[in-house]
């Protein structure tokens, strides 16, 4: 890990996605192991599960289910993989993934490119031997007839193998699914993923960052009713703050540090919402461990990572753990959920 430094300009002659992949092959010759045991300080509870340290690894990385085990390894506290919808898709056509490198920053329209969950499901099922917390972010087929009738799918596929789902309706880069944010759509793909969960596990709902006062209220709103047990805050933007790269006018979602500010206001704007009774996750910018210490005290009890991992590479799980102890005990906490929303 202490060579990624060196690594990285190899990497990064390499086109995007190709790197991606790449790294996809070598973490796949990494052998397993234990998941991480918790970690008494970091240690936290969300929606049932106990989480051994709250810095996990954001849906899009393992979209096929296939490194989980050793991401965990890496010193993450849970990993989310997918985004997985019911038949598999090819994605958008490529070029689809541009690094920002003087931005710290990528833009992505990938599409929802996976191998569908039933080509995920045998992989899952055999991680339930090895433990550690383990999501699945489901979505819609791009041509789906029925895209609600797709996340209902979706949730009773998956249910089996996930420790939570997480309906993600927030992509920029399937035309129209950001429409399902809406109240009254929501409410209804709600409803539905609600009834095909049951006594089934622990449901999340990730949004975007590109929305206004009344649509948090509403999202809020409709979540809590339908007892959603958290929600991820949040994807990538289709903002364009200023930029440096020869690559600011893609079209796709951003993500990366230029995504910070816009993020944690938005997790202010949902914690200002929902009060302290529905547990948040935040996600996007996060770099470091000052980062993820000021989305736990804005109020996020998780924090996800990804972007960040393409500048400093495979150890910044440990490292942010690492630095938001440092910043616990400065600060007179002992213990990580002490700190939430302080």
């Amino acid at each position: 890990m202490a060579l990624y430094p060196l690594l990285r300009p190899l990497i990064f002659s390499l086109d995007a996605e190709r790197a991606h992949h790449l790294t996809l092959a070598s973490l796949k010759a990494l052998p397993t192991g234990r998941p991480l045991a918790p970690d008494p300080m970091l240690s936290i509870k969300v929606a049932g599960l106990q989480f051994p340290n709250p810095v996990g690894l954001a849906a899009g990385f393992d979209k096929n289910a296939e490194v989980f085990a050793q991401i965990l390894r890496l010193g993450f506290g849970f990993a989310e993989v997918g985004t997985l919808t019911p038949l598999p898709q090819a994605g958008n056509s490529k070029p689809r993934l541009f690094r920002l490198a003087e931005d710290r920053a990528v833009i992505n329209r990938m599409g929802f490119n996976n191998d569908g969950q039933a080509a995920a499901l045998a992989r899952l099922k055999a991680r339930r031997r090895k433990g550690g917390i383990v999501g699945v972010n489901i979505g819609a087929n791009k041509d789906s007839a029925n895209r609600i009738a797709d996340y209902a799918a979706g949730v009773t596929a998956m249910m089996g193998v996930a420790d939570y789902l997480t309906v993600n309706i927030s992509s920029p880069n399937t035309p129209g699914l950001r429409a399902l944010q809406d109240k009254a759509a929501l409410d209804e793909l709600l409803a539905a993923v609600t009834e095909a969960r049951g006594a089934g596990p622990p449901v999340f709902l990730k949004v975007a960052p590109d929305l206004d006062s009344s649509e948090i209220g509403d999202i809020v709103e409709v979540s809590m009713a339908r007892r959603i047990d958290a929600l991820i805050v949040s994807n990538t933007t289709i903002s364009r703050p200023h930029l440096k790269s020869k690559h600011h006018g893609e079209t796709g979602g951003l993500s990366g540090a230029p995504l910070k500010g816009l993020a944690l206001q938005r997790l202010k704007n949902f914690r200002m919402a929902a009060g302290p009774s529905l547990p948040l996750i935040a996600a996007g910018g996060i770099e470091n461990g000052v980062d993820a210490y000021d989305r736990i005290r804005a109020g996020a009890s998780l924090i996800q990572i990804y972007s960040a991992l393409v500048y400093q590479g495979p150890g910044l799980a440990r490292s942010i753990a690492s630095e938001l102890k440092r910043l616990l005990r400065r600060d007179g906490f002992a213990r990580l959920a002490d700190a939430v929303g302080a």
